[in-house]
């Protein structure tokens, strides 16, 4: 068996899947701390003969191997995670390859091989929920350098009518400080999902995503930009987001009709476990 995680700051989500990449089994259970969440993941992965396994996790994390932190989750504000041996401890229980990534990495990479940028050569994907985070696939590689992306802590210009000074405590006027779900939530004193459609904030929310965006088409040109995260659950933010990306590119570069460009994703939650499995293919096939 194939055996991915999608190891998220709120849960974990373990499966296996055959030759075929079809899921034979999953689970999911609370993230708590690395000792008790991995007693679960191992209880799932033992019922199993494994052949390689694929990790997308919550971060920072350490990418580079050649680091010796290779494997670890690096400074995170998760409580008991920061400097743990994610890959160490899988390795010391499963001898088998593993493709270590960020959750976003390995939601990118499901969308580019399973989902709505299969037939492109290039993708990025951006979650936008509790946190900003972004992933980029060109071909069939992810791309990081010296380490993994932090697409969402770009500095955005703040709105003129936005009296709201950011929530990210290093940056405030990031995108992941103005336009993520905690920052919503810092906002108003409640969730995104509540607020009203017509409510003037959701012009701003689309405004701080068209810069970036924007930034993203500059910078990287991917030929599609897939947006995820439960933020992005709502059809009247994903019109108005194109509407402003339009705006403020003002017809620069050219780019797909953005009714292709800009997106959702077609394996909706499912992302981030598909591309797992299908790291830890790869993993297999490097091996």
């Amino acid at each position: 068996m194939l055996g991915g995680i999608e190891a998220g700051g709120t849960k974990f989500v373990c499966a296996v899947a055959n030759d075929d990449l079809t899921i034979v089994e999953r689970v999911a259970f609370p993230t708590r701390s690395p000792e008790e969440t991995f007693n679960d993941v191992f209880e799932f992965f033992d019922k199993f003969e494994l052949k390689a396994l694929g990790i997308g996790s919550f971060g920072p994390i350490d990418v580079n191997e050649q680091s010796p932190s290779y494997g670890f989750i690096t400074d995170t504000p998760k409580p008991f995670w920061s400097h743990f041996d994610f890959v160490g401890t899988l390795k010391e229980k499963y001898d088998v390859p593993v493709f270590w990534t960020t959750d976003v990495n390995a939601a990118a990479y499901g969308e580019k091989m399973k989902g709505s940028a299969v037939n492109n050569e290039s993708c990025l994907y951006l979650t936008v929920g509790t946190g900003v985070g972004g992933g980029v696939i060109y071909g069939e590689n992810i791309l990081e350098g010296f380490s993994h992306p932090e697409m969402g802590h770009i500095l955005v210009q703040p709105h003129a009518e936005d009296p709201f000074e950011g929530g990210c405590p290093f940056h405030k006027n990031c995108l992941e400080g103005l336009a993520s779900g905690s920052a919503i939530e810092k906002r108003f004193g409640r969730k995104g999902d509540t607020i009203p459609q017509d409510d003037k904030f959701w012009k701003i929310e689309a405004y701080y995503m068209a810069q970036a965006l924007m930034t993203y088409t500059l910078t990287l040109r991917p030929e599609k930009i897939i947006l995820g995260g439960g933020v992005m659950m709502q059809d009247h933010l994903l019109i108005s987001l194109r509407e402003e990306f339009s705006r403020l590119l003002n017809g620069y570069v050219t780019t797909p009709d953005l009714s292709e460009y800009i997106v959702t994703p077609a394996l909706k939650g499912d992302a981030g476990i598909v591309g797992s499995l299908l790291l830890a293919e790869k993993a297999l096939q490097e091996a």
